[in-house]
């Protein structure tokens, strides 16, 4: 725990970390949503992962980043416990994912529903990996130590991630542009180094 100086009578006091957590709700939920693709799974899954950051408080080192280390949490929660499940539905003919594309409702702008049927297609290691370099923002040194494998893995799991939603939001001419906000595009150009969907 770090100290603070008081104004009162200058002792130290002791700051605690769990004070910062509620900061990084809103992050964590949108990774857990990357993740899962289900806003009721994300939501169990950023409370589980809250219960044992809560837990688990001593283990955090003052001064460094708090946000990374509740990724990291949140990641194994949900590593874990699809480890354990070890049951995922199958759409072979895609019918059920289908049902959740909607069309552009004009000028062909990309609806939010269109991305993330096709982002929840992707292999979870794409999702996340695009997830925290393209819509979180974070290098791809902290996006491999948060995951635990090597930068290498992270820019190729970004790359391919990248390129399977270009390919599969414009099947036509392998291009996409016309974007209808700021993290979708982000999360579609992440690691491209033009910044521009190819």
């Amino acid at each position: 725990m770090s100290l603070k100086m008081t104004r009162k009578n200058d002792r130290p006091r002791a700051v605690d970390p769990r004070d910062e957590i509620v900061d990084h709700l809103g992050p964590m939920r949108a990774f857990a949503l990357s993740l899962t693709g289900n806003h009721a799974e994300a939501d169990d899954l950023v409370q589980e992962a809250l219960v044992k950051a809560w837990k688990n408080i001593s283990q955090f080192e003052a001064g460094t980043n708090m946000q990374a280390w509740l990724f990291t949490i949140l990641r194994n929660t949900f590593y874990s416990s699809r480890r354990k499940s070890k049951r995922e539905v199958a759409d072979p003919d895609d019918h059920f994912a289908g049902t959740l594309a909607e069309k552009p409702a004009h000028d062909g702008r990309l609806q939010m529903n269109e991305f993330m049927v096709a982002f929840n297609t992707l292999p979870a290691t794409q999702r996340e990996a695009l997830a925290l370099v393209g819509a979180s923002g974070y290098s791809y040194e902290e996006a491999a130590e948060m995951c635990g494998v090597a930068v290498g893995t992270i820019k190729s799991r970004t790359n391919r991630g990248r390129a399977r939603l270009v390919e599969l939001l414009s099947p036509d001419d392998g291009s996409y542009q016309d974007m209808t906000d700021q993290v979708t595009a982000a999360v579609v150009n992440a690691g491209n180094p033009t910044g521009r969907a190819s």
